[in-house]
């Protein structure tokens, strides 16, 4: 059994169901690159300092990466006394490289070791996570040639309320997955502040340039309180609940997809790559990875009050508590990542069916606001022009007609400042040419729009 790194001042082994409950390499071995990245800086910093010599920290140096690569291939063994990465890695480096090994570890203890992994490795991931949104948002603005003929019915309480551009709904998601990616960003920001130095959490006596580390690693910063940075995961909660607001947007979305691949909506044809059959009825294709995109966000909820319960109370400065931080990230990350990786897909493969949607578009009155609005420009208080319109669809249900199909004596009767060009404002294709304040669902305002976005995703691109 190898020694632990703790072990100085105990007399007796310890209790081998302690280490199976204590340990964290099950989880945390994919920390393995990030905590050699790490120690590797902090091996030049200390070779700057004085406290190791520029051989020793290049000895050391070389065989991080010699130990990277063995983990990388696969052929590094994990054991469950050593605990967690940071003991795997200083281990072998020791069994390599003896005493300039044991010297590695000067002027940090695991805590603030630990902190910076992670964050290392959430910086990396939020990345990851920024790109595959932009490649969805690319996937919503790449349909608008396809479908830019297209009007859907805009919903409000699931009730057909006006008509929109199709393209009105794809970009709606982009603006949701673009304050997605400011949040991530923001959060970059607060967790890019190097933690390494704190030591223990009290600080180091010893010479160290955490300026230096902090220039070696990409770090805007460097935390200013030690006590502070050995209690703080901030950044880790932040982190999850933009996770879990990313599950949200995707949710809903998978949500209202499902509804319109029924035969109820009609409005939608999944590609059968990403749809399931039943066991018992051929005729079934299962909206499955949608249904689970909607599932699978409730995990990255819940791993939203698992980070912040598992921080609530806790005194200063470290606590072991807190090895189980990144078990809720690595679920939100894991989860957000699968979805994302399979979104743009589905996106770019669906098919909007036309026919059904036209057969049904004129249905639930959707010109009627904007008649409402043609009154108002004739002069008519809003208030008023809702009453008027309001009773002009009651005598149309009770014909069984649309409001363009009403003849204009009708409307007169109701109202003598409606003229025959009242029948320009009615009708879905009538109302979206009409749609003019910026941000609303009309051709032009959509064409706009999509050039927009294009530009942005170009240049981000």
């Amino acid at each position: 059994m190898s020694a632990k790194a703790w072990g100085g001042a105990f007399s007796e082994a310890t209790d081998p169901r302690v280490e199976l409950f204590t340990e964290s390499i099950s989880f945390d071995a994919r920390l393995a690159l990030v905590d050699i990245r790490g120690s590797q800086a902090h091996a030049k910093m200390l070779a700057k300092v004085g406290l190791l010599t520029n051989e020793e920290a290049q000895q050391i140096i070389d065989h991080l990466n010699e130990i990277g690569q063995q983990i990388t291939r696969g052929e590094f063994e994990w054991k469950t006394e050593l605990e967690d990465i940071h003991m795997h890695i200083e281990t072998a480096l020791i069994a390599r490289i003896g005493d300039v090994g044991r010297k590695l570890h000067t002027g940090r203890s695991r805590n603030d070791q630990v902190s910076l992994d992670l964050k290392l490795y959430v910086r990396e991931a939020l990345q990851r996570i920024d790109e595959a949104l932009e490649d969805l948002q690319r996937a919503f603005v790449d349909r608008y040639e396809q479908d830019r003929e297209i009007i859907l019915p805009g919903y409000t309480h699931l009730q057909r309320a006006q008509p929109v551009m199709a393209a009105h709904y794809w970009l709606a998601y982009c603006e949701k997955f673009q304050r997605d990616r400011d949040r991530l960003r923001d959060c970059s920001k607060r967790l890019n502040v190097l933690p390494l130095g704190a030591a223990a959490l009290a600080g180091t006596s010893l010479p160290i340039d955490r300026e230096e580390t902090a220039r070696l690693l990409n770090f805007t910063d460097v935390a200013a309180n030690s006590l502070d940075v050995s209690s703080d995961r901030d950044f880790l909660a932040e982190a999850i609940f933009s996770m879990s607001l990313i599950a949200v947007h995707l949710s809903g979305w998978a949500e209202e997809w499902i509804l319109w691949c029924t035969t109820e909506f009609g409005f939608l044809k999944l590609p059968d790559a990403y749809t399931t059959g039943s066991s018992i009825m051929p005729q079934k294709r299962n909206p499955d990875v949608l249904e689970l995109i909607r599932g699978k966000s409730a995990r990255v909820i819940a791993d939203v009050q698992q980070i912040l319960t598992l921080l609530k109370g806790l005194p200063l400065a470290y606590n072991r508590d807190l090895q189980e931080d990144k078990l809720a990230f690595f679920d939100a990350f894991d989860t957000i990542s699968a979805c994302l990786e399979l979104a743009p897909s589905i996106v770019r493969l669906a098919k909007l069916r036309a026919d059904k949607i036209n057969a049904r578009l004129e249905e639930g009155f959707l010109d009627a606001t904007t008649l409402m609005e043609y009154l108002i420009q004739h002069g008519v208080p809003m208030r008023t022009g809702h009453e008027v319109v309001g009773h002009l669809v009651r005598l149309c249900e009770s014909r069984g007609i649309t409001l363009a199909e009403m003849p204009l004596a009708d409307f007169q009767a109701v109202n003598p400042l409606i003229a025959d060009d009242v029948y320009g404002w009615l009708g879905v294709k009538n109302v979206v040419a009409k749609l003019q304040s910026y941000g609303s669902g009309g051709i032009n305002c959509i064409e706009e729009q999509v050039e927009e976005w294009r530009t942005r995703l170009r240049t981000e691109g």
